[in-house]
């Protein structure tokens, strides 16, 4: 019976939080609004690109569907400038594949730029689910039940992995464990008070903390 990983892809997979924040202030900027730092697009991030840049514009002005169209054409094509794969995710996912794990990912990322960048870094996952019309935004479970039935995978034989209190609250609507990345945009505080319950320094102690879930830890 197969056995899978879900992963979310920013601040997980992938540090992507320059180039979110410069295709943000490229956005601010075409409409003449106020640039935001790194660390407040880092306090933005997580409940798709909608929320994200209501948080940066300060609302939803009557423009605001301009504002999206505008990021939304612009961020595809700048998604690579500078993410790259955390240290230790690709030998992580390879060891995982090894032992027999299946690997998906699923982000609130529009699903143009997910796929794009599962296709550079990631080509040897199974599959990889981004926001979409069909399918709605994390923290619904949606996501992650259409991930795992293409996967042909049970949902107890499924663990997800996250790193900010939007994944973790995926995870329980979708009755699956949560790993919480803590290398990703929240700290170990934060993840804390969402309620996250195995934590992971680093991604190399990813295989120690599957072992504690499988012997119920």
């Amino acid at each position: 019976m197969n056995k899978a990983i879900l992963w979310d892809l920013d601040g997980t997979l992938l540090y992507t939080l320059q180039d979110l924040t410069n295709a943000t202030n490229a956005t601010l900027r075409a409409f003449g609004l106020a640039e935001r730092s790194l660390e407040e697009v880092r306090t933005f991030v997580g409940n798709g690109a909608i929320q994200q840049m209501r948080r940066a514009v300060g609302g939803e002005p009557e423009n605001f569907q301009e504002i999206m169209a505008y990021y939304r054409a612009y961020y595809p094509q700048h998604c690579n400038e500078t993410t790259r794969p955390y240290a230790g995710i690709l030998d992580t996912a390879t060891a995982l594949q090894a032992a027999g794990w299946r690997l998906a990912i699923v982000s609130n990322k529009p699903d143009n730029a997910t796929k794009a960048l599962w296709k550079t870094y990631f080509p040897t996952f199974d599959l990889a689910l981004g926001e979409g019309p069909d399918l709605p935004r994390k923290p619904a479970p949606d996501m992650v039940l259409r991930a795992l039935e293409q996967l042909e995978t049970p949902l107890e034989r499924a663990i997800y992995i996250g790193d900010s209190e939007v994944d973790v609250a995926t995870a329980r609507a979708a009755g699956i464990p949560c790993i919480s990345a803590c290398w990703g945009y929240r700290n170990e505080e934060e993840l804390l008070a969402a309620g996250a319950r195995h934590l992971c320094r680093t991604p190399r102690d990813i295989p120690a903390a599957l072992e504690e879930l499988r012997h119920g830890q």
